[in-house]
Protein backbone atom coordinates (compact mmCIF):
# COMPACT_ATOMS: atom_id res chain seq x y z
CA UNK A 1 0.00 0.00 0.00
CA UNK A 2 1.22 3.45 -0.78
CA UNK A 3 -0.38 5.52 1.97
CA UNK A 4 -2.25 3.47 4.54
CA UNK A 5 -3.54 6.59 6.32
CA UNK A 6 -5.75 7.48 3.35
CA UNK A 7 -8.02 4.55 4.28
CA UNK A 8 -8.27 5.49 7.94
CA UNK A 9 -11.60 7.00 8.94
CA UNK A 10 -13.05 6.63 5.45
CA UNK A 11 -16.70 5.67 5.10
CA UNK A 12 -17.12 2.89 2.55
CA UNK A 13 -20.28 1.24 1.30
CA UNK A 14 -19.93 -2.36 0.13
CA UNK A 15 -22.82 -3.96 -1.77
CA UNK A 16 -22.77 -7.64 -2.71
CA UNK A 17 -25.29 -10.46 -2.48
CA UNK A 18 -22.65 -12.87 -1.15
CA UNK A 19 -22.35 -12.68 2.67
CA UNK A 20 -18.79 -14.07 2.63
CA UNK A 21 -17.65 -11.30 0.29
CA UNK A 22 -19.20 -8.66 2.57
CA UNK A 23 -17.50 -10.18 5.61
CA UNK A 24 -14.14 -10.47 3.85
CA UNK A 25 -14.24 -6.86 2.67
CA UNK A 26 -15.09 -5.65 6.16
CA UNK A 27 -12.02 -7.49 7.44
CA UNK A 28 -9.73 -6.28 4.65
CA UNK A 29 -10.84 -2.67 5.09
CA UNK A 30 -10.68 -2.78 8.89
CA UNK A 31 -9.12 0.69 9.06
CA UNK A 32 -12.23 2.23 7.47
CA UNK A 33 -15.84 2.44 8.58
CA UNK A 34 -17.57 -0.10 6.34
CA UNK A 35 -21.32 -0.36 5.84
CA UNK A 36 -22.60 -3.39 3.98
CA UNK A 37 -25.75 -4.17 2.03
CA UNK A 38 -26.77 -7.41 0.35
CA UNK A 39 -29.65 -5.99 -1.70
CA UNK A 40 -30.26 -3.04 -3.99
CA UNK A 41 -32.98 -1.71 -1.69
CA UNK A 42 -30.78 -1.84 1.41
CA UNK A 43 -27.98 -0.08 -0.48
CA UNK A 44 -30.31 2.69 -1.66
CA UNK A 45 -31.44 3.26 1.91
CA UNK A 46 -27.84 3.49 3.13
CA UNK A 47 -26.99 5.91 0.31
CA UNK A 48 -29.91 8.13 1.36
CA UNK A 49 -29.00 8.07 5.06
CA UNK A 50 -25.19 8.34 4.91
CA UNK A 51 -22.28 10.03 3.20
CA UNK A 52 -19.61 7.79 1.72
CA UNK A 53 -16.05 8.33 0.57
CA UNK A 54 -16.28 5.31 -1.74
CA UNK A 55 -18.65 2.55 -2.82
CA UNK A 56 -17.65 -0.99 -3.75
CA UNK A 57 -20.40 -2.48 -5.90
CA UNK A 58 -21.03 -5.94 -7.25
CA UNK A 59 -22.71 -5.89 -10.66
CA UNK A 60 -24.87 -9.01 -10.62
CA UNK A 61 -27.53 -9.72 -8.02
CA UNK A 62 -27.69 -6.21 -6.54
CA UNK A 63 -28.42 -4.09 -9.62
CA UNK A 64 -24.88 -2.74 -9.54
CA UNK A 65 -25.27 -0.47 -12.55
CA UNK A 66 -28.31 1.22 -11.00
CA UNK A 67 -26.30 1.73 -7.80
CA UNK A 68 -23.39 3.04 -9.86
CA UNK A 69 -25.67 5.70 -11.38
CA UNK A 70 -26.81 6.77 -7.90
CA UNK A 71 -23.23 6.87 -6.59
CA UNK A 72 -22.10 8.83 -9.65
CA UNK A 73 -24.86 11.42 -9.14
CA UNK A 74 -23.74 11.83 -5.53
CA UNK A 75 -20.09 12.11 -6.64
CA UNK A 76 -19.15 8.99 -4.68
CA UNK A 77 -16.17 7.20 -6.24
CA UNK A 78 -17.20 3.67 -7.20
CA UNK A 79 -15.23 0.50 -7.60
CA UNK A 80 -16.99 -2.32 -9.43
CA UNK A 81 -16.05 -5.71 -7.97
CA UNK A 82 -17.31 -8.63 -10.01
CA UNK A 83 -16.93 -12.27 -10.91
CA UNK A 84 -19.94 -13.17 -13.05
CA UNK A 85 -19.97 -9.94 -15.07
CA UNK A 86 -16.27 -10.11 -15.83
CA UNK A 87 -16.34 -9.33 -19.55
CA UNK A 88 -14.90 -6.60 -21.77
CA UNK A 89 -18.44 -5.27 -22.36
CA UNK A 90 -19.12 -4.96 -18.62
CA UNK A 91 -15.73 -3.34 -18.09
CA UNK A 92 -16.49 -0.76 -20.76
CA UNK A 93 -20.04 -0.19 -19.50
CA UNK A 94 -18.71 0.36 -15.98
CA UNK A 95 -16.20 2.95 -17.19
CA UNK A 96 -18.77 4.70 -19.39
CA UNK A 97 -21.20 4.95 -16.48
CA UNK A 98 -18.66 6.56 -14.18
CA UNK A 99 -16.93 3.76 -12.29
CA UNK A 100 -13.50 4.68 -11.01
CA UNK A 101 -12.27 1.08 -11.11
CA UNK A 102 -13.33 -2.39 -12.23
CA UNK A 103 -11.78 -5.22 -10.29
CA UNK A 104 -12.25 -8.99 -10.63
CA UNK A 105 -13.12 -10.77 -7.40
CA UNK A 106 -9.96 -12.79 -8.02
CA UNK A 107 -8.13 -9.66 -6.82
CA UNK A 108 -10.25 -9.32 -3.68
CA UNK A 109 -7.31 -9.58 -1.32
CA UNK A 110 -5.67 -6.56 -3.01
CA UNK A 111 -8.79 -4.44 -2.51
CA UNK A 112 -7.15 -1.92 -0.18
CA UNK A 113 -4.61 -1.07 -2.87
CA UNK A 114 -7.36 -0.49 -5.45
CA UNK A 115 -9.38 1.60 -2.99
CA UNK A 116 -6.27 3.65 -2.20
CA UNK A 117 -5.63 4.19 -5.92
CA UNK A 118 -9.15 5.52 -6.42
CA UNK A 119 -9.07 7.79 -3.36
CA UNK A 120 -5.62 9.18 -4.16
CA UNK A 121 -6.55 9.79 -7.80
CA UNK A 122 -9.71 11.63 -6.77
CA UNK A 123 -7.77 13.68 -4.21
CA UNK A 124 -5.21 14.64 -6.87
CA UNK A 125 -7.85 15.36 -9.52
CA UNK A 126 -6.64 12.52 -11.73
CA UNK A 127 -8.51 9.68 -13.39
CA UNK A 128 -8.30 6.59 -11.21
CA UNK A 129 -7.64 4.24 -14.12
CA UNK A 130 -4.17 5.74 -14.46
CA UNK A 131 -3.18 3.61 -11.46
CA UNK A 132 -5.29 0.47 -11.40
CA UNK A 133 -5.69 -0.33 -15.10
CA UNK A 134 -1.99 -0.85 -15.84
CA UNK A 135 -1.63 -3.24 -12.92
CA UNK A 136 -4.67 -5.32 -13.82
CA UNK A 137 -4.50 -5.21 -17.63
CA UNK A 138 -2.27 -8.33 -17.82
CA UNK A 139 -5.04 -10.26 -16.06
CA UNK A 140 -7.61 -8.93 -18.54
CA UNK A 141 -5.29 -9.89 -21.42
CA UNK A 142 -5.02 -13.42 -20.02
CA UNK A 143 -8.77 -13.77 -19.40
CA UNK A 144 -10.12 -12.03 -22.50
CA UNK A 145 -7.28 -12.65 -24.96
CA UNK A 146 -4.48 -10.30 -25.98
CA UNK A 147 -6.62 -8.38 -28.52
CA UNK A 148 -9.75 -8.06 -26.35
CA UNK A 149 -10.11 -4.31 -26.84
CA UNK A 150 -9.17 -4.07 -30.52
CA UNK A 151 -12.78 -3.68 -31.65
CA UNK A 152 -12.98 -0.47 -29.65
CA UNK A 153 -9.41 0.84 -29.71
CA UNK A 154 -10.50 4.49 -29.65
CA UNK A 155 -12.28 4.05 -26.30
CA UNK A 156 -9.38 2.10 -24.74
CA UNK A 157 -6.64 4.38 -26.09
CA UNK A 158 -6.85 6.62 -23.01
CA UNK A 159 -6.55 3.59 -20.72
CA UNK A 160 -3.45 2.28 -22.49
CA UNK A 161 -1.62 5.62 -22.32
CA UNK A 162 0.99 5.83 -19.61
CA UNK A 163 0.55 8.72 -17.14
Amino acid sequence: MTDKSILEDKHILVVDDEPDILETLEELLYMSSVHTASTFEAAVLLLKENTYDLAILDIMGVRGYDLLRIAHKKDIPALMLTAHALTPDNLKQSMEQGADAYVPKDKLFDISTFVEDVLIARKEGKKAHESWFASIKPLFDKMFGKDWHQDDDEFWKEFDEKP
